[in-house]
């Protein structure tokens, strides 16, 4: 797919913002796709099913928390943040609810289009992934990564994407202990290196959905102070 073909949703309320972006995503040749609130933005994402969303987080029919919320029941299209809210906490529940990335406003050209192309490859890479048919299980828990489906003692467990995406990493190297950075160059994307604090919210969302005692976990396993592995049997 060239660029000229590829679809980014811009849902932000403040007019030059959305200039802005439509200009600099213009002249990298991407489409873009314009809404000022959420729910024209629910519609041109159910309607025109861009590859690509940035989503301002403080809009003025609703919080981008729900569109990521809804978005999120039935696609895994990639999901940036652009918010003015800085702060950590905000930050991991935007991350928690589903989103992909968050960038903090004001943000440079170059930072927002080396975002959107991880976030490209990504989802492109993952959309390969499902065509393996990679059956797994550990303990009590079963899946198969191409039907991105997990179940529990055979009762589906429902995961966000970014948490399926950490799973199947675990899964597809399990047994090897994989690096904080590691985790988060290949599920967020480079320029998350240092965000390590990404891998522990997931984690232990991962943990409190599928082990039998979260905080004495027997599969997904913490190596002190290097990353995560998960146990083989």
């Amino acid at each position: 797919m060239t660029t000229n073909e590829i679809l980014i949703a811009v849902i932000e309320d403040e007019a030059p913002i959305r200039c802005f972006l439509r200009a600099s995503l213009g002249v990298e040749g991407f489409r873009v796709a314009e809404a000022a609130t959420a729910k024209d933005g629910l519609r041109i994402i159910t309607q025109q099913r861009p590859a690509l969303v940035l989503l301002d987080l403080g809009l003025p029919d609703a919080d981008g928390l729900q569109i990521i919320q809804e978005v999120r029941q039935w696609s895994a299209m990639p999901i940036i943040i652009l918010s003015a809210r800085g702060e950590e906490q905000s930050k991991i529940v935007a991350l928690n609810a589903g989103a992909d990335d968050y960038l903090t406003k004001p943000f440079g050209v170059g930072e927002l289009l080396a975002r959107i192309r991880v976030g490209l490859r990504h989802a492109a890479r993952i959309g390969a992934h499902e065509t393996d048919t990679t059956a797994f299980r550990f303990g009590h828990v079963r899946g198969d990564l191409a039907q991105r489906r997990v179940f529990v003692d055979d009762e589906e467990v429902r995961l966000t994407k970014i948490e399926f995406d950490l799973l199947a990493l675990l899964v597809q190297h399990a047994g090897k202990v994989l690096t904080h950075r590691f985790l988060l160059k290949e599920v967020w994307g480079p320029h998350t290196v240092d965000e390590s604090h990404y891998v522990r919210v997931f984690m232990a969302n991962l943990r409190k959905k599928l082990e039998r005692n979260p905080s004495r976990p027997e599969y997904l396993l913490t190596e002190q102070g290097v990353g995560y592995r998960l146990k083989t049997e």
